[in-house]
């Protein structure tokens, strides 16, 4: 099957988007308008549903007005499938508001085959005008080395945000898409989006923290990352360096692998982000390019000692075709004379090119 790839056109429905009234009675006409608020968990309130995924299918499908989705503190085992627009997930606070499951990658399929990375997702947003608030996402399977993959979100849309949100999992554990074009192995893509056009869309994490060891932020979306901490598991916990001269001999991760379109102008950007560890150091690269294209920024970052000296592995693609960039990285991780040669140190005027107004375009958040 040929995919069509499609990117997002920031500008549709921009003059309509200007004119209220117009806009509200025309999306009338074509579904509900459902105002309101839901709960889980809040017997006070009403309507309220013992489980999130019930309280996400009382929304309509063709639902065009904010509903948001009020989650009581507790841990719900529970694996969310939400493909209704303008939708707000909230919890009281993520340390307290746990959405986990445990599916991977060598999980065998009840269609007879292994699970594979894109059916292992906790939470599939599979929608555009998505926002989640407070709330902690987990893949609890276990270590990449013994399960494989296994996502923790698994974020395909448009205008889809996370506020103050918690990704945890090890291998894997945010994939922003659409996928790629084409798989590299037969049914490589096997999953919910394996057939669908390939639409980027537009992704915020602000004040997030988020979890993995191996590749654990991935995808072809345009991503804005704005305040976040980025924490590298340390994978060989039980097997010390003992010469920290054989760190740069060993890798513990890779916090990015971008699988940015050749026709894309943003893919990932990192805005004032953390990025830390329990890993020793001059282990863990910054990120490795998923397809040849893939693109990541890092504006205003902190870099703990874990990163490696060189930053950025080119997973043998063509250095002229892969871009990732830096522009006023600080602390121990940051090494701008000797990182890797396919990569860059921007200036001040290039840097404006990524700032969040420019990157997101009409979108006003």
């Amino acid at each position: 099957m040929k995919v069509a790839l499609r990117l997002y056109d920031f500008s549709v429905n921009a003059a309509l988007r200007a004119q209220p009234d117009v806009w509200y009675t025309l999306q009338k006409k074509k579904g509900s308008i459902m105002n309101t608020s839901i709960y889980v968990n809040y017997p006070e309130k009403s309507p309220c549903y013992s489980t999130i995924q019930a309280a996400i299918d009382s929304i309509p499908d063709d639902n065009m007005e904010n509903v948001t989705v009020y989650v009581a503190p507790g841990v719900y085992r529970e694996r969310l499938i939400i493909r209704k627009p303008y939708m707000t997930l909230e919890g009281e606070d993520a340390d307290t508001t746990v959405i986990v499951y445990g599916h991977y990658a060598l999980e065998p399929h009840p269609d007879g085959r292994k699970r594979g990375t894109f059916r292992s997702y906790s939470v599939l947003v599979d929608t555009h005008d998505f926002t989640g608030k407070n709330l902690t996402i987990q893949n609890d399977a276990g270590a990449g080395k013994v399960v494989g993959q296994a996502l923790a979100l698994y974020m395909d849309g448009d205008r889809c945000a996370l506020y103050h949100c918690r990704l945890l999992g090890c291998q894997d554990t945010l994939f922003t898409g659409p996928l790629p074009e084409k798989e590299v192995e037969p049914g490589g893509f096997t999953g919910p989006k394996e057939f669908a056009p390939r639409v980027v869309g537009r992704q915020y994490y602000k004040d997030c923290y988020i979890q993995g060891d191996v590749d654990y932020v991935f995808g072809c979306a345009t991503a804005y990352f704005e305040n976040c901490e980025f924490f590298t598991r340390n994978r060989f916990e039980n097997k010390p360096i003992e010469n920290p001269r054989d760190a740069a001999d060993r890798c513990y991760g890779y916090v990015t692998a971008a699988s940015t379109f050749k026709d894309q102008e943003y893919g990932y950007i990192m805005d004032h982000c953390r990025f830390t560890s329990d890993c020793p150091a001059n282990t863990v690269y910054l990120g490795r390019p998923w397809r040849q294209y893939a693109q990541t920024i890092l504006l205003h970052c902190e870099l703990g000692a874990h990163i490696k000296t060189e930053g950025w592995m080119d997973w043998k693609k063509p250095h002229e075709t892969i871009r990732y960039a830096e522009f006023e990285s600080f602390g121990p991780g940051a090494a701008p004379d000797k990182r890797a040669d396919f990569s860059s140190q921007l200036s001040a005027k290039e840097a404006a090119h990524f700032t969040k107004e420019k990157v997101l375009g009409d979108w006003n958040i």
